[in-house]
């Protein structure tokens, strides 16, 4: 007799339970374009950033490139600043100030860099653009995807990939031009002679920039991006943040333009989906604050146009915070509590730290010398009773013009420089000179002395470094 009793279900692996809900199957978003006041923002920055990261390298200053990060000779050219390996220093205040602008920004209306100036999205919106343009809106955009592959098919998606290939090649250029002179990349695209890493650092940025921004896209926010991960630890309630207000809206549902929604016992949202149509991540901001909102506030400009159709009040999606939409503030009350000990606290030391990166480059001196007393003579006993030490100057000229400057000795009776007491320097260029110091035997005590070098420019005698180091006499 067969046992009738059900048969347990087969058991599934559970590596492959675990990968289905983590990685979900990915739904190819077409975004709709939107118009309104924050996309005119979104495209004031795409406009800026670009003409400022496309154009820098092309300016010039003192017959140079006005901004150039040049590794092969170790110098930073930034308009008229010169700056060394020495000026790491620079770096790292400059990392510091973009750390607490970050905080910031962040504590007071969540991600405004994410929405407007990241890299990602400026491309991203620059890439969609040129779809737009070349495929259609994201109706026709969809139908083309799943039309049978045709000639009109082919023509439409090669301008495509073509334009965004160029627009990638042209950005991997530039990058590259921040580090490599551009006059030397023009001949060398005319010569077809490129040097294997600036070729392999355009292909590189190029390439990424295609899959970033033309193929990825909203994966890079949602998946790669760690400010998405960690971007709560610097929110709290009182955070401007783009918000649907539930409270209006719901409960959502359609109905005839002009309608009160109360006499429909309807919300004012009329659950048209337009507002998740335009988010380049593709969430649905009606429920509520998720991690994948880049906060671009597409959703706003949006949402504010149907509710101008509808004769309804704007704001149904808005910037606002959640203590205020918990407790219904006005805007008065919202910059009130924008404007707490935290975002305070953060703005104080941002500003501090600002002023001292200021103040550091507005004194920061123009001329720097190192000294290096030669190992191989420490001390050596010399004609007529003198004591001889040698050493090894290092006179950095950080200005863009050449200079000569006299070198002279102080802190011991009778201390000279035996030889010749000049060097010049070009412009934005470093100097070794060798000069040997001679001491009478009897102006110092055995073992270490301390002296100066003080080395002055001929032309401007206040450019001065006074440079101390030690006179060695013999035991």
């Amino acid at each position: 007799m067969k046992d009738a009793s059900p048969k347990p279900a087969p058991r599934r692996d559970a590596a492959a339970e675990q990968e289905e809900v983590l990685y979900a199957p990915r739904r190819k978003l077409y975004v709709r374009a939107v118009t309104g006041v924050f996309a005119k923002w979104r495209w004031a920055l795409v406009w800026i950033t670009q003409i400022i990261f496309y154009g820098l390298p092309w300016l010039t200053w003192n017959n140079r490139q006005a901004v150039l990060f040049h590794l092969t000779e170790r110098k930073f050219y930034i308009f008229g600043w010169v700056f060394w390996p020495q000026d790491v220093f620079f770096l790292a205040i400059l990392l510091i100030i973009s750390a607490y602008a970050l905080f910031f920004f962040t504590a007071v209306a969540g991600r405004l860099w994410c929405g407007y100036a990241c890299p990602q999205t400026v491309y991203t919106e620059l890439f969609m653009w040129i779809e737009q343009k070349i495929e259609g809106d994201h109706n026709r955009r969809q139908k083309l995807d799943q039309a049978p592959m045709s000639g009109r098919k082919l023509a439409i998606r090669s301008a495509k990939y073509g334009a965004w290939a160029l627009v990638s090649l042209w950005t991997g250029f530039t990058f590259v031009a921040y580090f490599s002179p551009l006059s030397e990349l023009l001949q060398s695209v005319l010569n077809f002679g490129f040097g294997p890493w600036e070729l392999f650092w355009i292909l590189f940025y190029g390439s990424f920039t295609y899959l970033f921004a033309g193929v990825m896209r909203e994966q890079v926010c949602k998946y790669m991006c760690p400010y998405a991960r960690f971007q709560s630890v610097m929110f709290d309630p009182d955070t401007l943040v783009i918000t649907y207000d539930e409270e209006r809206g719901e409960p959502r549902g359609t109905r005839r333009k002009g309608i009160d929604p109360r006499s429909v016992n309807k919300g004012d949202c009329i659950d048209c989906g337009i507002c998740v149509q335009v988010c380049p991540t593709g969430i649905d901001i009606r429920k509520g604050l998720q991690y994948e909102c880049i906060g671009c506030a597409a959703c706003i400009d949006a949402c504010d146009q149907v509710m101008d159709k509808m004769n309804y009040p704007r704001g149904l999606i808005r910037y606002s915070t959640e203590n205020a939409l918990r407790q219904h503030w006005g805007t008065k009350d919202i910059i009130s509590h924008v404007m707490r000990p935290r975002t305070l606290l953060y703005g104080a030391v941002l500003a501090l730290v600002c002023i001292g990166f200021v103040w550091g480059l507005a004194m920061r001196e123009p001329l720097r010398v190192d000294v290096i007393r030669d190992r191989a003579s420490l001390a050596r006993e010399v004609e007529d009773g003198m004591i001889e030490n040698v050493y090894r100057l290092q006179v950095m000229n950080m200005t863009e013009a050449p200079r000569n400057f006299s070198l002279a000795v102080s802190g011991l009776d009778g201390v000279r420089i035996d030889g010749d007491n000049t060097v010049k320097v070009g412009p934005a260029a470093t100097e070794a000179v060798t000069l040997r110091v001679l001491v009478p035997y009897d102006s110092g005590k055995p073992g270490a002395n301390e002296i100066a070098f003080d080395v002055k420019a001929g032309d401007d005698p206040s450019l001065t470094v006074h440079e101390k180091t030690t006179f060695l006499f013999p035991r």
